[in-house]
């Protein structure tokens, strides 16, 4: 037996993270809402969809949203102080590319019906579920804004929901 030395330890705060790539397919693994995120006020009018979105707390509550800073969106999100997180179905799966893709603005809200929320933010016709919401807290993340979101509103409405896994749509129903 020899005396080999032994690894060397390292706390958690000195370990590296996992190369991108790794990120991405383990997050392919990580079965997520699709939702379609708008906005409205001095900042525009815009949306993204996005499977980021989860809640955090019901004293208030509050749920937490992030955003690409690049994003197409992320100026008018910077600018507005409310948002809607419209949690949607299978009916809604080609809104959803066109909100996550590089559709102008204009064509994107052109495709659905939408009424505006107590926030202003858009709220989708037929959402599974609508959270209308006021940004109350905002943090940079790398790449992403995590905005902490106060609900002021939920409209809901009975059917199947779409989860984002393996990188396509799945059907859910109750």
């Amino acid at each position: 037996m020899t005396d080999a030395p032994e690894p060397a330890t390292l706390t958690p705060a000195q370990l590296p993270p996992v190369a991108r790539e790794v990120f991405r397919d383990g997050m392919a693994c990580l079965a997520g809402a699709v939702n379609i995120v708008t906005t409205d006020g001095p900042g525009g009018r815009s949306g993204f969809t996005a499977s980021a979105v989860c809640s955090v707390t019901d004293q208030p509550p509050t749920l937490l949203v992030c955003l690409n800073r690049g994003s197409s969106a992320a100026a008018a999100f910077a600018g507005n102080e409310g948002l809607c997180v419209n949690t949607v179905g299978p009916d809604h799966h080609d809104l959803a590319m066109l909100f996550g893709g590089k559709t102008p603005m204009a064509d994107r809200f052109a495709a659905s019906a939408w009424h505006s929320g107590a926030s202003g933010a858009p709220v989708l016709e037929g959402a599974v579920v609508s959270f209308d919401c006021r940004i109350a807290q905002r943090h940079v993340v790398g790449t992403h804004e995590v905005m902490f979101c106060e609900v002021v509103g939920v409209e809901t409405r009975p059917g199947a929901a779409s989860v984002w896994f393996g990188r396509r749509f799945h059907e859910l129903r109750a």
